[in-house]
């Protein structure tokens, strides 16, 4: 049975991926395209972009965490919106709230195909922390 596009989606972001960028291969399609704005301005990333990014992720991390707030499908897309909050090698006994994504992907033969993403960091306000708690999606 295939997954579904919101399993798709909550599957790699809540994945180990930054710890085995093999992961990718069950949520992206080899194809996949992601056109990403962050504060550090644009990037277009190919499948083979995004797994070496993720195994540069691995070298500073200990633990990546999302939390998804919003998770929202229609056919054959889905948008989410996350937190992700990190363990850093230089301190891992304190996890950190870093970035903020709002995503949209779009699927092809039953995996993501072409992402569009908007970062942005985090920071200690706590009205914008609180804006990022969980809720059912």
């Amino acid at each position: 049975m295939s997954k579904s596009a919101k399993d798709l989606v909550r599957g790699l972001y809540e994945s180990d991926f930054f710890n085995d960028s093999s992961v990718l291969k069950q949520y992206l399609h080899e194809d996949a395209e992601l056109y990403w704005n962050a504060s550090t301005g644009f990037s277009k990333m190919t499948y083979s972009d995004i797994a070496d990014m993720s195994s540069e992720m691995g070298k500073s991390f200990i633990s990546l965490r999302s939390s998804i707030s919003h998770l929202i499908a229609e056919d054959d897309k889905v948008s989410a919106r996350l937190t992700y909050y990190i363990k850093a090698v230089e301190n891992p006994d304190e996890e950190v709230g870093v970035i903020h994504f709002m995503a949209i992907w779009e699927l092809k033969d039953g995996l993501l195909y072409r992402g569009y993403q908007i970062s942005q960091p985090s920071d200690e306000d706590p009205q914008n922390n609180d804006a990022h708690i969980r809720i059912k999606s």
